[in-house]
């Protein structure tokens, strides 16, 4: 995927309910109660962070317990630095006093709250691509203890940060998605093959497997670490697996490449748009799939994703989105929306409008002759569908307009109206032409389109000798697309010779 290619559109819940979804995450919740807590006589070490002697007053402040109760305090404080809710003096003194934006969690807007949350999610984020603590100890220096060996972890910073950000890209597309799960959680497996497995693979090596698996081991653990701040819920790897790695590691169980797995599959998903994000994610046994891990975005890491893609360079748009503009805007910026996502956004759009000004105002921007014109044609026609009856008027209107009359006759027929005039031959024709268009844009050459063109051609003796002459600008292309997907090669090769005839008269 490229970056100027739109994602598809996802519902977002209000500013509002997410404001309050991001307060209560724990993550934030507990930043802000230490933010309150602090002052003067804090004290800090040179990074900023909680002197290890600080932290257990911190975690009681948290009613935290247990042996990880420092340590999520000590990340509670890091977040609350970092936002902005604490500042630290960069002087010798290290002086903590309360941070300006903390006032935003009780004061401000919910896009300002939305806008800390964000901050402590790049903080998370930025956690969540660093190995465990303990392999970094492990990992120092004996001669130079100021400094970590890399190497000796196998881990670069840049490449496991972008390896998250292509799993997160692959789970918000998963996510918004026609064809995909949507509010459902994507097995594990599923997740991790979608970065891995090559698309063009028929049955995964065991090196692939393998990598799978310790992929797995790896989003796991940062799933973990992403959960508190509240951008996905997740049901981490069964700790039995995790005590038998030698089980993880069973292809036969964790990522049967070609067993069932519908939940883990949606069309593109593996196009993430990270440098290095590989194939759409791959089948997975559903035997106890859960076992390995589940994960569902939730409301506000749709949200959260959504922004991070968008301050990337990716054009993410929202249901809803075009409610407040003309009927230009729905039916171009809706044109390639899937159909679920094209009928709400229309259904938004038409709430706001009087019905029968909204269908002139439809129609009126269903006209044109430019290469967007027909898939307009057709989203017009769909959003008359939901108008019903009061659209009858407006469609009577336009029944000589050489670019809408057919259109309006078919809406009149399909909806049991009298006295609808029959088209002429040449309107058919162009009619078709222009249907035929519209799928091309909007679907490609597709299974279902093959079907219409086959259709097409077994109706209508004679078709392509005639063909040729509509007045449509597409006419050449969509009888080129109608030899290319005809399985027979006499028709397709009377489709072929059409179209050539058709672009011979148009440079005539």
């Amino acid at each position: 995927m490229s970056d100027s290619s739109p994602l598809p559109p996802v519902r977002l819940t209000s500013e509002a309910e997410l404001a309050r979804d991001a307060l209560s995450t724990p993550l934030l919740a507990r930043a802000a109660r230490l933010a309150r807590w602090a002052g003067p006589e804090t004290r800090v070490d040179a990074g900023g962070g909680l002197v290890d002697e600080q932290l257990p007053a911190a975690a009681e402040v948290l009613g935290l317990t247990g042996d990880d109760a420092a340590a999520l305090a000590s990340e509670a404080w890091r977040v609350a630095v970092d936002t902005g809710l604490v500042e630290v003096a960069d002087d010798e003194t290290g002086t903590v006093t309360t941070g300006e934006d903390l006032a935003l969690l009780t004061g401000g807007s919910p896009h300002d709250v939305l806008a800390v949350w964000q901050n402590a999610l790049e903080t998370v984020l930025a956690d969540a691509s660093v190995p465990d603590l303990d392999d970094l100890v492990d990992a120092l220096d004996a001669e130079n203890p100021a400094g970590l060996d890399l190497s000796a972890l196998d881990w670069d910073p840049e490449a496991e940060a972008e390896f998250l950000d292509g799993v997160l890209a692959n789970l918000y597309l998963l996510t918004v998605s026609e064809d995909g799960p949507g509010d459902g959680p994507v097995p594990l497996p599923a997740l991790a093959a979608s970065m891995i497995v090559p698309g063009d693979m028929g049955e995964p090596t065991n090196d692939v497997l393998e990598q799978v698996s310790d992929a797995m081991m790896r989003l796991d653990d940062q799933f973990r670490v992403l959960e508190p701040i509240g951008l996905v819920e997740y049901q981490p790897v069964d700790e039995a697996l995790m005590a038998d790695a030698g089980e993880v590691t069973d292809a036969g169980e964790v990522t049967d490449i070609g067993a069932a797995g519908d939940a883990g599959e949606a069309s593109g998903a593996g196009e993430a748009p990270t440098a290095g994000a590989g194939t759409e994610p791959a089948p997975v046994d559903d035997t106890d799939v859960s076992r390995y891990g589940m994960v569902r975005l939730t409301p506000l890491g749709l949200h959260g994703l959504r922004t991070r893609l968008m301050e990337a360079g990716f054009t993410a748009p929202v249901v809803g989105a075009l409610a407040d503009k003309g009927a230009d805007a729905l039916l171009d910026g809706s044109a390639h929306y899937g159909s679920r996502a094209a009928r709400a956004e229309t259904e938004l759009w038409l709430d706001r409008r009087e019905p029968l000004a909204a269908a002139r105002e439809l129609l009126a921007a269903a006209r044109g002759s430019d290469s967007g014109a027909p898939l307009r044609r057709l989203r017009c026609q769909q959003a008359l569908s939901l108008v019903g009856a009061p659209a009858e008027p407006a469609l009577r209107e336009v029944l000589d307009d050489a670019e809408l009359g057919g259109l309006a006759r078919v809406w009149l027929t399909e909806h049991g109206a009298a006295d609808v005039p029959p088209p002429s031959p040449d309107l058919v024709f162009w009619l078709t032409i222009d249907t035929v268009a519209a799928q091309l844009a909007a679907e490609g050459n597709s299974e279902e389109l093959q079907a219409l063109v086959e259709g097409l051609a077994a109706q209508h003796d004679g078709f392509f000798a005639e063909a040729w002459r509509v007045g449509h600008p597409a006419t050449a292309d969509v009888l080129e697309a109608m030899g290319r997907l005809h399985p027979d090669k006499k028709v397709a090769k009377a489709a072929r010779k059409a179209a050539f005839k058709a672009r011979s008269q148009r440079g005539a």
